[in-house]
């Protein structure tokens, strides 16, 4: 027992974080196996709420987005079920194959996103790079990179609009197809 690694924890904080940060990816793949909006809303809803209860299951940050799409794969398809009852729809060996499709899509397309992040910020200066990134890095403030650059917080916030912006498009130019 005393070799049993840490048991991952989530705060309220974090999960609500990564719930938010992957709510479209989450929607876009609801909506790839239930055929009305309404549902789609209703199973992200209940889907939600069965995250949060089982957050303790979930084994680390990187994991979410398989842990959750599991999670909102049961509820999608208990919306479906109740459509069935309504009218005709698509078998569950069908809705498996596009569960399927939806899950690899997606992560092909996370893939070249990457990748074209990755070519975009070799684009930008070391010092660039480091604004780019700071808001994402929890050992690194805006404020604290513009006391050490002896600039305002404010002038700071401004160039990294403006970074943010130049990413922005050579992502988009390097996403042909894809929405960044």
């Amino acid at each position: 027992m005393e070799n049993e690694p840490p048991q991952f924890e989530l705060t309220e904080s974090e999960f609500l974080t990564l719930l938010v940060k992957h709510e479209p990816s989450l929607r876009a793949y609801a909506r790839s196996l239930v055929p009305h909006w309404d549902l789609v809303d209703e199973a992200l809803q209940e889907a939600s709420v069965t995250m949060w209860q089982k957050r303790g299951q979930l084994e680390d940050v990187g994991g979410f987005i398989p842990w959750a799409r599991v999670i909102l794969r049961y509820k999608c398809l208990r919306q479906v079920e109740k459509l069935r009852s309504e009218r005709p729809l698509l078998s569950d060996e069908i809705l498996a194959t596009l569960a399927h499709r939806a899950e690899s899509r997606s992560a092909e397309a996370d893939a070249v996103r990457a990748k074209a992040l990755h070519e975009c910020l070799t684009q930008f200066s070391a010092q660039h790079r480091e604004l780019l990134l700071a808001p994402h890095r929890s050992t690194t403030s805006v404020v604290e990179l513009a006391k050490r650059r002896e600039k305002t917080p404010n002038a700071l916030y401004k160039m990294l609009g403006r970074l943010r912006c130049k990413l922005a498009d050579c992502i988009r130019l390097k996403l042909p197809g894809l929405v960044p």
